[in-house]
């Protein structure tokens, strides 16, 4: 009986070896047929991701062609530091490709220039003092240097830089204490990183260049629009309750907006390093842009409370409803709309004038709902139903007040970067037919179908809470991004 189990064991193993041999191959078909298909979707998703990787390949044959033509043959060794700068520098933006060259170019020199003079001065301490001195003066470098990494606006824009000035320092100064030849290293240390930051900025911005600034200007816009499109929504959905899928999945279009703040601060830096381009000249006002963006947040968060409200298990009864119903479905929609047409007004660039008549409404709304909420028509109706209604109408109150502070914000921006105004010439209608394109990576696009008359002109000062909207804002351009 031992002998016959050991047998059908044997005989299940290697039967279950041959299953395995044989579904191997399928397996790892179906895995690269996975892998190819998420590598196809990577660039469908972006297709600058292609380009890039095509513009890394051509810096570095570039620089390499230069070493094989003997180009390098005076460095030497040394050469090598243009392909590795290649290969470091190199990013997916103009601004972050540039910074980093600046950077390394820069600490390059500082710290070549101070690792000569150090050695100099080492030379005079005797043989005794020189290693003391040079082992010293690369202590203090370095522990300054890693301490002043810590420093807010330095980690920001000259982190890589600090990096390498410690290194090229360190470096410069331990060779110069065994060999002779300190500036030959110096000169061809430098000379071959600015040949390969040189290659790095030339292709980042003469082969399809991708701008930090622009980025940054449609990513700003697409999210007060997502804002716009989730608030727009959501009166009908919580008083109506649609109950359908594809509409909450549209309101949630805002958790975005939540997480965008690293990706705003990391655009804004690398397009202060940008030269002017396009529309955005040079000393464009960056940082007026992080400043709506932090507005954009604080609205989204408060969003996300009345998508809580939303989905609560205690609503609001049916007779509380009816009574805030129509002043909270128009402080939502007339919210949205604004939201939607000062996201407009970014993209195209134009003062943002659209969105004050919106801005009214939703404040008149709002004004009209705390009438309501200070009159005595709650006190026949149960406290625990009256909670769930008027906090969603809190909450709407400021939102409409949060709208108007990133109208304001906006008018700050409009006014810093010389934003034009204009005059539709298309009606509503029109405008809404030719504004409705899909935006792929923070990538908007431009709008075809829409017909201004653009000049320049000094932007109104943002309306005021007391001030009424300017009549020739009166007429809403509509248009849905």
């Amino acid at each position: 009986m031992e002998v016959a189990s050991g047998s059908g064991d044997k005989a299940g193993f290697f039967t279950q070896g041959r299953s395995w041999l044989k579904a191997l191959p399928v397996k790892f078909k179906a895995n690269m047929v996975g892998m190819a298909s998420n590598i196809k979707k990577l660039g469908q998703e972006d297709p600058r991701r292609v380009v890039h990787s095509l513009k890394v390949g051509l810096a570095l044959t570039l620089v390499s062609t230069l070493y094989y033509l003997r180009l390098f043959k005076n460095f030497g060794l040394d050469a090598i530091w243009a392909v590795m700068t290649v290969v470091l520098v190199f990013e997916f933006s103009v601004g972050a490709t540039l910074g980093k060259g600046l950077n390394r170019g820069m600490a390059t020199l500082l710290a070549g220039g101070l690792g000569i003079g150090a050695i100099h001065l080492a030379k005079h301490s005797g043989h005794i003092g020189k290693p003391i001195l040079i082992l010293f003066l690369v202590f203090l470098q370095a522990t300054i240097s890693t301490f002043l990494r810590f420093v807010p606006k330095i980690k920001a824009r000259c982190d890589y830089g600090m990096l390498i000035f410690i290194l090229t320092f360190s470096m410069i100064t331990v060779s110069g204490f065994q060999e002779h030849h300190i500036l030959e290293l110096a000169h061809s240390r430098l000379s071959t990183v600015s040949i390969g930051a040189a290659a790095c900025v030339i292709v980042a911005i003469v082969v399809f260049p991708v701008w930090a600034g622009e980025d940054l200007h449609n990513l700003i816009a697409l999210n007060i629009d997502k804002l716009g499109n989730s608030l727009e929504g959501f009166g009908v959905e919580y008083f109506i309750r649609t109950g359908c899928e594809d509409d909450k999945k549209f309101l949630k279009g805002y958790k975005s907006v939540l997480n965008s703040k690293n990706s705003e601060e990391s655009l804004a830096n690398f397009a202060a390093w940008e030269p002017g381009h396009g529309r955005f000249p040079f000393g464009h006002p960056w940082k007026l842009y992080l400043k709506v963006g932090t507005l954009a947040r604080e609205c989204a968060y408060r969003i996300e409370a009345l998508n809580g409200c939303l989905n609560a298990d205690i609503q609001a009864s049916s007779e509380v409803s009816n009574i805030i119903q129509e002043a909270c479905t128009k402080m939502s929609r007339e919210s949205g709309k604004s939201l939607k047409e000062l996201a407009l007004a970014i993209k195209i660039m134009v003062q943002p004038s659209s969105a004050d008549s919106h801005i009214e409404n939703a404040k008149s709304a709002a004004k009209n709902i705390k009438s309501l909420l200070k009159s005595g028509i709650w006190e026949d109706i149960d406290l625990l139903k009256v909670i769930p209604g008027v906090t969603v109408a809190s909450i709407l109150i400021d939102v409409v007040t949060h709208t108007e502070k990133i109208s304001e914000s906006i008018y700050e921006l409009a006014s810093k970067a010389q934003f034009k105004s204009v005059e539709p010439t298309l009606s509503p209608k029109k405008l809404r037919s030719g504004q409705n394109q899909s935006v792929k990576s923070a990538q908007m696009v431009n709008c075809p179908d829409v017909g201004i008359n653009v000049r320049e002109s000094t932007l109104p000062s943002p309306p005021s809470e007391n001030s009424s909207a300017p009549k020739t804002s009166k007429q809403s351009m509509g248009v849905q991004i």
